[in-house]
């Protein structure tokens, strides 16, 4: 037998969001200027993954095609539709259908397969990549992520056999008063065998409070088989962190703004005031560059070594040369040559283009069929 296991994702966003009371589908919505469900997307890129399926639902043509034209390339991504939305368990049932019927080769018997809610922009690559080492050095079944959190209200509670092994998840709206008190909950992340997932779907029931199919179930028909069920505890509970409405979108984006500013200042990169620097996840900055507070920096916006940009500037699309000046300016697909001083309270129109050396003066304004090239 191989000893080669090949490792394959299923991604759950078929998901209405009722909660989040907008238009917009919910795996769309922007934390740093990239859709909630590309952050989940660009995590597994980072894995040896051989095929990502995304489950989509509502707005699911918008979906795809946002995913299709924004993904990274690494990952080969197959969509799939759930029509009818009938919980987690349908939604992975309908995921499988996008796999080969080709469980007979040892290769893929011994295959792995992780199943992650889309809606979980925080959760890091190595946190991802642990959940898998683990399951595979126990040699389990499944191994479920959980965490510890101290108001687990909402979540579904992990709970155990007499041998400490994971026996079966219940969700809130199901638990007893007793079982509620169990702080380990389910993070609906999981790393499974992918040839005993469609077995175990398939016995699953939608006998409980919300008459939905539950992919949680799927750990007690496994561990009643006598398969092997682990756990892998999250270090940091707020990667898991679900998005359902807009304050928990305001939450996540404040988190993932941390870790973009706190990795461009070991970059290299000063900032004086990060609590109030906004820097998207697609924006590129180089070495000895100074942002200073109320700086917002958008799409694919690129800024040059030691650049000085703020305070009070908002950039989109924007290129910005290298040892120029910008402050209390607002851009959007402009360009500021190298060496160039702009504002303070320019606007620059998108087609600008500010030459090298270039100082506007104050209250400078760049429109569309202007000679910006100054």
């Amino acid at each position: 037998m191989s000893s080669y296991r090949p490792l394959t994702a299923v991604v759950l966003a078929a998901g209405e969001g009722t909660r989040m009371k907008s238009a917009r589908p919910k795996p769309l919505h922007v934390l740093c200027g990239r859709p909630m469900l590309l952050h989940v997307l660009d995590a597994l890129s980072e894995l040896p993954i051989e095929r990502a399926v995304v489950v989509v639902g509502h707005g699911a043509e918008r979906v795809t095609k946002t995913i299709q034209e924004q993904a990274p390339p690494q990952l080969i991504i197959d969509f799939v539709e759930q029509h009818v939305a009938r919980g987690t368990g349908d939604a992975a049932s309908v995921a499988l259908t996008a796999f080969p019927d080709d469980l007979a080769g040892d290769d893929v018997e011994d295959g792995d397969i992780i199943v992650l809610p889309g809606d979980t922009p925080l959760l890091r690559p190595t946190t991802l990549a642990a959940l898998v080492r683990e399951h595979r050095v126990t040699d389990a079944a499944c191994t479920v992520l959980t965490a510890q959190i101290d108001h687990p209200a909402g979540y579904g509670r992990i709970l155990r056999d007499r041998d400490e092994r994971v026996s079966r998840i219940v969700e809130h709206a199901d638990a007893t008063d007793e079982e509620r008190q169990v702080g380990e909950v389910n993070t609906s992340i999981y790393c499974l065998r992918r040839s005993l997932l469609a077995p175990a779907l398939r016995r699953l029931s939608p006998e409980n409070a919300l008459g939905e199919y539950y992919l949680s179930d799927v750990i007690e028909v496994l561990h009643d088989a006598g398969y092997k069920v682990g756990s892998f505890i999250a270090e940091d509970p707020i990667e898991t962190a679900g998005v359902n409405d807009r304050a928990q979108l305001a939450a996540a984006e404040a988190e993932l703004r941390d870790r973009i500013n706190e990795r461009w200042m070991r970059f290299g990169v000063t900032m004086l005031d990060p609590e109030r620097t906004y820097v998207d996840a697609t924006v590129r900055l180089s070495l000895d560059v100074t942002v200073f507070p109320g700086t917002t920096l958008q799409g694919d916006t690129f800024v040059a070594e030691g650049a000085r940009v703020g305070p009070e500037v908002r950039l989109s699309d924007c290129v910005v040369g290298e040892g120029a000046v910008v402050e209390h300016t607002v851009g959007d697909h402009a360009e500021i040559g190298a060496g160039a001083v702009v504002g303070p309270f320019a606007v620059l129109s998108p087609g600008s283009q500010i030459a090298h050396g270039v100082r506007t003066g104050p209250f400078y304004t760049a429109g569309i069929g202007d000679d910006d090239e100054l």
